[in-house]
């Protein structure tokens, strides 16, 4: 959400960041609104002052014998209180119509990220790991001989429909040892806290985070107004919602391993074949809450804690920040880390690390407190996957991939295995 302060401060400065995300100028429509709804509550104040006064009067005339003028300033006080009533409510709507506005416009982009129309023009920062040299054709993770056995979608489809998958035996071991390795990997080497947080969440906690009112269609909502997370994001972040902290406490660093829910409503037609695009999925999330001067430090924290796990696994991947056209709405910079798929011989997204800002500390109204004093400021908010399970279980199998359709695993996650290396071309673990 958006400062109104900032915006009458500077309009032409609000109106430039967002046509960097190609949206035409929209100051004059929230001053005017501004306008109109500040007047309106002057105008309530001023018929508040002269009921007052009036009311004050109404005593004198009686006191005196006035009945004429006790009556017309009794008249004119009940008038002024309709009056008032008016003004008030017609503010009060006006506020919640500028609200909403303010609650629909996108983030503004850091000065820093690069502008672009879509993904083709996101920059490269950096490349870890080279590609393994196959002396065969690698296949996709669903095509793998010792992965298909425990990958089931038909069933899955039977079940549920389209955009589900059944994971059993070795596959569904390797995932749920990848899980527990990332929140290893979080706690103990990066300090995060971690958190096991609801699915089910009120609509304003999606408010919070920005999937509403925007993206609603991209999430589920239950019969009874609970809507299902599309990321931890939503729940670990609004734990400050509605919160002052003492700065002394920042920053906050969570981690949580969860189902998410996503209805992929604007994806129809891209990767239906496979598990790299899912209605249900987990995936680890971290989310940070810092000072607004620690926030840029701690975005390219979080981005090394997220690639520590690919390096861990010896994954080779590439990290790149989002353009103005690829950016999410609700963020002002993003890093996405993609890693190597040799079945689809490119990288593809396995987490997305970014900075809200105040964004959405202002949609929670989440402050600290100062240690030297002074007024409460907003905090700032980021989040970031570490790592989506089912893409580095996709990504695990597609590069430890033999020949004769087995699979090696990584030595980190050999301690989670009971000492297993290897799904076997029969898809059993070894």
């Amino acid at each position: 959400m958006h400062d109104i302060r900032a915006i009458r401060d500077d309009p032409t400065a609000f109106d430039a960041a967002l046509s960097r995300r190609g949206i035409a100028p929209m100051s004059p429509q929230i001053l005017a609104m501004d306008e109109a709804r500040r007047a309106k509550i002057l105008a309530a104040e001023t018929a508040q002052a002269e009921a007052n006064k009036a009311a004050r009067e109404v005593g004198a005339a009686k006191a005196g014998g006035d009945d004429a003028e006790f009556e017309r300033l009794r008249a004119l006080v009940a008038e002024k209180k309709a009056e008032i009533a008016r003004l008030n409510d017609e503010a009060k709507a006006q506020d919640a119509a500028l609200n909403d506005l303010l609650l629909a416009i996108p983030n503004l982009p850091d000065p820093t990220i690069p502008d672009g129309a879509d993904e083709t023009d996101n920059v490269e920062l950096h490349r870890h790991g080279t590609p393994r040299a196959f002396s065969f054709t690698p296949v996709e993770h669903f095509e793998i001989a010792g992965i298909r056995p425990g990958m089931d979608f038909e069933t899955a489809a039977k079940l549920s429909g389209s955009r589900f998958v059944l994971l059993s035996g070795a596959v569904a071991r390797l995932h749920r040892a990848l899980a527990q390795f990332m929140l290893d990997v979080h706690v103990e080497d990066h300090g995060l806290t971690e958190t096991i947080t609801p699915v089910l969440v009120r609509e304003e906690m999606m408010y919070g985070t920005g999937q509403l009112p925007k993206f609603g269609e991209d999430s589920y909502q239950t019969t009874n107004g609970w809507w299902l997370i599309p990321t931890a994001e939503v729940t670990l972040t609004n734990i400050v919602n509605g919160l002052t902290l003492d700065e002394n406490n920042l920053p906050l660093r969570y981690v949580a391993h969860t189902l998410c829910f996503r209805s992929e409503a604007g994806s129809a037609g891209r990767d239906t074949s496979g598990m790299l695009r899912q209605h249900q999925f987990e995936k680890v999330e971290m989310v940070s809450v810092t000072r607004p001067e620690d926030s840029a430090a701690e975005h390219d924290a979080m981005t090394r804690r997220a690639e520590a796990i690919l390096d861990k696994l010896g994954l080779p991947y590439r990290t790149v920040v989002l353009c103005t056209g690829d950016l999410g709405a609700g963020m002002r910079k993003t890093h996405d880390i993609e890693v190597w798929l040799p079945g689809q011989n490119a990288y593809r997204e396995i987490s997305s690390v970014s900075v809200a800002g105040d964004y959405q500390a202002r949609r929670m109204n989440a402050r600290y407190k100062p240690t030297e004093g002074g007024k409460p400021a907003f905090v700032h908010t980021l989040n970031g996957s570490g790592l989506a399970v089912g893409r580095t279980l996709i990504a695990v199998v597609e590069n430890g991939q033999a020949q004769d359709g087995s699979v090696d695993l990584p030595a980190a996650l050999h301690p989670y295995l009971r000492g297993k290396t290897r799904i076997s071309a029969a898809g059993q673990m070894i």
